[in-house]
């Protein structure tokens, strides 16, 4: 029966993409067909086999380890602010981002990211059937950040033509940027976003090949990465990645902190007047998704209202408020659920990336804005697929 719906499932995902295609004659469906597949094998060996359970372990352990790193500095800079053996959200799961955005920076500055980025972005353009750029981007959005990876490219931004800038945006929506991987891992399951991160990146491509098919021509197809016009020194980079971990951090928290007072504040007036929170409300119309991904018929109320969450507030919001329900749901729903959370597909995210193009390109910022929304409903079917794709190997 799992089967049946996770088919049903992957129709409906694919059929509301076609829906919206700005054009249908084009959709190349043999790419599509073979990232879907794909999508399975990977999400099997990942979360099926002891090769996949000992490389989860593995990259678990080195986020664990960052961790216990990161926490050196918090403690000694934050320590006695709480009570011993306990730890605040903010410190135990936002600071750790400052240690984690310092590595990447390293990583970058001795261009090992970019060669990394470059190498699995060619790879992918041989599989998506897409230019070298986007097959590019969708990686550097995983490693660098959805606001940061347009940086990268602003040599051929002003170039791009609105469909191409398109898939751009909707990579970055889709992924999750490596330095709040960590965060993530101490809220929901390790394996659940390992394998979301690596899902997502064909995902992404596999709905913007249907709601945005196009041919890049052999011309077209140039990649130029932006490096820095000077150069910094090493202690430069450091103290620069420093501070924008720390931006992310605060951001991050003050965001949390008037989703969360603004979500609680709703439901009670919800409750007050309709005796039913506005979650709960939320939580009967995105039900149907829940049940085509595979969530248990009893439990389609609860995870709709996670989904709905995620996507009007943040993932952070949605992930606490799955913690709170966890001991209630069935590791079949926890697993589904917490892998549709794993992207920066909300509402907010159309401002933080138009907001990015807009600050190296006016023009092409406004047309970032002008898609926003066929953006966003793109991103969430991305992350509905990796949920549903879950769904047949859970």
């Amino acid at each position: 029966m799992k089967y049946l719906i996770a088919l049903l499932g992957l129709v409906v995902v694919l059929g509301l993409a076609w829906l919206v295609s700005s054009d249908r004659k084009n959709i190349k469906f043999k790419p599509i067909a073979i990232m879907i597949v794909v999508q399975l094998v990977l999400s099997y060996v990942l979360l099926n086999t002891k090769f996949g359970l000992v490389l989860i372990k593995g990259i678990a352990g080195v986020f664990e380890k960052l961790l216990e790193y990161a926490n050196e500095g918090i403690n000694f800079v934050f320590g006695g602010l709480v009570n011993e053996g306990q730890m605040s959200f903010f410190l135990g799961v936002l600071l750790p981002i400052v240690f984690i955005s310092v590595l990447i920076g390293i990583f970058q500055y001795f261009k090992i990211l970019p060669f990394i980025m470059k190498l699995i972005g060619l790879l992918l353009s041989k599989i998506n059937g897409m230019g070298k750029l986007e097959s590019y981007n969708a990686v550097a959005s995983a490693m660098v950040g959805q606001s940061e990876v347009f940086i990268t490219v602003k040599k051929q931004l002003d170039m791009l033509p609105s469909h191409r800038l398109y898939t751009l945006c909707a990579s970055a929506m889709s992924t999750v940027s490596m330095s709040i991987v960590g965060a993530y891992m101490t809220m929901i399951e390790p394996k659940y976003v390992v394998t979301a991160i690596v899902i997502n990146l064909f995902g992404g491509f596999i709905i913007a090949s249907i709601i945005n098919p196009y041919t890049v021509t052999e011309e077209e197809d140039i990649l130029e990465i932006q490096e820095e016009e000077e150069k910094q020194t090493f202690f430069e980079m450091i103290g620069e990645y420093i501070m924008d971990g720390f931006k992310v951090a605060i951001i991050v928290g003050a965001m949390l902190l008037g989703f969360v007072a603004l979500m609680a504040a709703i439901n009670n007036v919800f409750d007050m007047i309709f005796g039913i929170s506005f979650q709960q409300i939320l939580g009967y119309i995105f039900a149907p998704f829940a049940f085509i991904m595979g969530v248990p018929a009893s439990e389609v109320v609860t995870a709709g209202g996670i989904m709905a969450t995620k996507l009007v507030t943040n993932e952070f919001v949605a992930m606490i408020d799955l913690g709170k329900v966890a001991n209630d749901l069935s590791a079949r729903t926890l697993g589904i659920i917490s892998v549709f959370l794993v992207s920066f597909a909300n509402f907010s995210s159309i401002g933080i990336i138009a907001g990015a193009v807009k600050g190296l390109s006016e023009k092409q910022g406004n047309t970032v804005a002008r898609f926003g929304l066929r953006l966003l409903y793109g991103a969430t079917l991305v992350s509905v697929l990796s949920a549903v794709i879950v769904s047949f190997i859970l």
